[in-house]
């Protein structure tokens, strides 16, 4: 697993699921277990009676129902435009500077588009409640394009600076397969 980025300056730091993990047993703690950020780590508290499995278990559980807790922060125009920013400087050396990100409602069939020649970058509103890093890579995904329009060779190198990008574009692949997927009735799922 790469190294953990460092959190942005941002006050409202959401966390990316990327940070190091650390737990911590407590003989105090019988039946409770919870977990917080702190910095770039997460934090996960379980009583020192737990199993191996069941540490592995209850991280798993902590961890979603973190990135649950933060996906429900949505950033604002302004609040990524810093958070681009911060992209821009961690994976491509601050050398992609939009000058306008926001948010759209009307791309249905993209998550996200660029226009070097204005610098502006575009993200669509359906990627909202997504988890961070899936924005965080459709965001170096168009700062990218700032840099090489197209999707050659060089382009892609550049998408290998952010860690999470085969899983981003997995979560990404899911949801358009599962929009694919027909819909069932009640009345289907019974007899089916």
């Amino acid at each position: 697993m790469p190294p953990s980025p460092p959190s942005p300056p941002n006050p409202q730091n959401r966390g990316s699921g990327t940070s190091a993990v650390e737990v911590r047993r407590s003989s105090r703690r019988r039946r409770t277990v919870s977990a917080y950020r702190e910095g770039d780590r997460t934090i996960v508290l379980i009583p020192a009676r737990m199993s191996e499995a069941e540490e592995q278990r209850w991280v798993g559980v902590m961890l979603e129902k973190l990135a649950a807790q933060e996906s429900k922060r949505m950033l604002g125009d302004a609040e990524l435009a810093a958070r681009a920013e911060w992209l821009s400087e961690q994976y491509l050396g601050g050398r992609a500077r939009p000058a306008s990100v926001r948010w759209v409602t009307n791309q249905n069939t993209r998550w996200g588009s660029c226009t070097p020649a204005e610098g502006s970058i575009r993200l669509s509103h359906r990627l909202k409640g997504m988890p961070e890093y899936v924005v965080d890579y459709v965001l170096v995904h168009e700062l990218a394009h700032l840099l090489v329009p197209g999707h050659g060779r060089r382009f892609w190198e550049l998408l290998e600076a952010y860690p999470r990008t085969e899983r981003a574009r997995g979560y990404l692949e899911g949801v358009v397969a599962a929009g694919r997927l027909p819909h069932l009735t009640g009345a289907e799922t019974e007899s089916g």
